[in-house]
């Protein structure tokens, strides 16, 4: 198992590989379909230090945050795939999620050095691996809200580096 703590370095995704078991520690965003193209917006309107959050070496989880607890949703929903290029192009490291992602979506991975890795849907576990959460942005959202949680030692699976996928034939 690879230990990840954020922020992450060039150098940990560089030893990536397709495969890897990864644990993952530290403050990681939360943004699913409903907030991602909001967050690509403030980051084409120059307006991201509104955040109060530095991107480069950052991780997104593709989740909502609730009560229940976080889980992944697909990352290949057209509004979250689509943000893949743009956050990683912005300095996210590492998107967590679940699913395939397209081809030209693992080559803006390796374009951008970032990764992908898949993220078992296991709410309870990660649950109990969650601490502290705060809203960032777009409080109207909800559960949707971009959130800033800490992590500890969330596992997942690197399903693409280096213009590899886990899922190619």
């Amino acid at each position: 198992m690879i230990e990840l703590h954020t922020p992450i370095s060039d150098e940990d995704i560089r030893g990536l590989r397709v495969g890897d078991t990864v644990s993952i520690s530290g403050w990681i965003l939360c943004g699913r379909d409903a907030v991602l193209p909001k967050l690509l917006a403030m980051i084409e309107d120059g307006r991201l230090d509104e955040l109060g959050v530095d991107l480069r070496g950052q991780v997104i989880f593709h989740t909502a945050v609730s009560p229940a607890g976080v889980g992944p949703t697909s990352s290949n929903k057209l509004e979250i795939e689509s943000s893949i290029a743009p956050l990683s192009k912005a300095g996210i490291r590492l998107h967590l999620g679940k699913g395939e992602l397209h081809p030209e979506t693992v080559r803006a991975l390796d374009e951008y050095g970032a990764v992908y890795a898949v993220i078992p849907p296991v709410t309870a576990l990660l649950g109990a691996k969650t601490g502290e959460t705060r809203v960032l942005a777009f409080p109207e959202l909800g559960m949707e809200a971009l959130h800033l949680i800490r992590a500890d030692r969330y596992p997942a699976i690197i399903g693409a580096a280096h213009g590899r996928s886990i899922y190619e034939k």
